[in-house]
């Protein structure tokens, strides 16, 4: 088996592993509640094999892109047996509802943190206290962009390299300006071409000042189209320490915090996924496809065989960890079928029951999901819509991390 063959069947694994215990953490937490649990089954479709443990039905289904653990009386509309009814989702506390219908998110977000934790005490985890001061790496010559990867073959020293500036070099400011990092300094530049920009330098010991004159050259935006920008031909040199390997206990803490960062990015992808998905849809007709679009299960498989490829593990399970918090984040969404749909509906009845006995009125009992059925048929329709052209999109026009 081929380095990228074992890499994506590993991936697919993960994948399957977090969808088992997604709905795992649905089911121990529904046992510790008493509640009855009919069938846990991963994937959809026809059943390919099964096995019945006291009230309980586990299987494996034909098409493994999910999953579901079937609880008895999770919604009103569910018919319960008599024998059943003790033991009915919609017959217990509104706090035990809320904890079973979080199980899930929270076995992801347990995933994830210990995926990290398990890299920071062995490959390392990025440093959130790195420094990231603009750094030159080396000096380059300076030309034109032809594609979305590739500038125009070029010679000799750049503008930065003529005015003396060195490798080793730490930009501290631009035309006066403090400077925090090297993107930063990238995109102030871009809008001075033509004009001098004077850097600030630490070299050393010492602090220097250079006029380096900012050549007009093309880039290319997302949408192909041509602007001109500023550029004066130098490169980052790596951040000193961006990756750290902690002891068991000092990792806690940084696995803490490196969570807490990968859920709030995690958080604005999500906010921006929607955004994302017509240009998903124009991959497929030709249009580019961008790096940091949304990509289906069949899209991080490949990925993963593309990473496994060029031994870059840490960045296998950082991928994975990544995965666990998505799912975790997209679950809370609270629309149905999704497991914050139903957290919803259950603050719903909290509420509704609250302000009934505000006027003296007893509680009015599970909520009917009558109404929400055509909102749950219109949003697993939408998904599985986008889901299937972000599989398309992956397969014609896949997302590419190493060219």
């Amino acid at each position: 088996m081929t380095a990228y063959a074992l890499g994506a069947f590993l991936f697919a694994l993960g994948i399957a592993l977090t969808i088992a215990l997604h709905e795992f953490g649905h089911l121990i937490v529904a046992r510790l509640c008493h509640m009855r649990v009919r069938r846990y089954f991963i994937g959809f479709g026809p059943t390919l094999f099964s096995f019945r443990k006291g009230h309980t039905e586990y299987g494996l289904k034909a098409v493994p892109l999910g999953g579901f653990c079937d609880i008895a009386g999770m919604t009103n509309q569910d018919e319960v047996t008599a024998e059943e009814a003790p033991h009915a989702m919609r017959n217990k506390p509104w706090w035990q509802r809320i904890l079973v219908l979080s199980g899930g998110v929270a076995m992801n977000i347990l995933i994830g943190v210990c995926i990290i934790y398990g890299l920071a005490v062995s490959a390392g985890i990025p440093n959130p206290n790195a420094d990231l001061s603009a750094r030159v790496g080396e000096t380059t010559c300076v030309s034109d962009q032809v594609d979305a990867q590739n500038v125009a073959p070029c010679a000799g020293a750049g503008p930065a390299a003529e005015a003396g500036v060195q490798a080793g070099d730490i930009i501290r400011s631009l035309n006066g300006q403090p400077v925090a990092n090297f993107v930063e300094l990238r995109d102030r530049l871009w809008q001075l071409p033509g004009e001098d920009a004077t850097l600030g330098i630490e070299r050393g010991d010492q602090q220097v000042e250079i006029v380096v004159p900012v050549r007009p050259v093309i880039r290319l935006d997302s949408e192909g189209n041509q602007l001109t920008r500023g550029a004066i031909g130098i490169a980052s040199a790596p951040p000193k320490d961006a990756i750290k390997t902690y002891g068991p206990v000092e990792a806690v803490g940084a696995t803490t915090q490196f969570t807490g960062q990968l859920l709030s990015a995690t958080l604005k992808g999500l906010a921006a996924f929607p955004g994302k998905v017509p240009a998903v849809v124009g991959s497929i007709f030709g249009g580019e496809r961008e790096a940091d679009g949304p990509i289906s299960v069949v899209g991080a498989t490949r990925i993963g065989g593309e990473v496994a490829q060029h031994s870059a593990w840490s960045m296998f399970f950082m991928m994975l960890a990544s995965l666990n918090f998505f799912l975790a984040l997209f679950n809370i969404v609270p629309l149905p079928p999704l497991d914050g749909g139903h957290v919803a509906v259950v603050l719903y009845e909290k509420i509704r029951d609250a302000v009934r006995k505000a006027r003296g009125l007893a509680p009015a009992g599970p909520a009917d999901y009558g109404p929400l059925l055509p909102v749950t048929a219109f949003v697993a329709a939408a998904l599985m819509l986008v889901g299937g052209l972000i599989i398309i999109a992956d397969v014609v026009n896949p997302v590419r991390l190493f060219h």
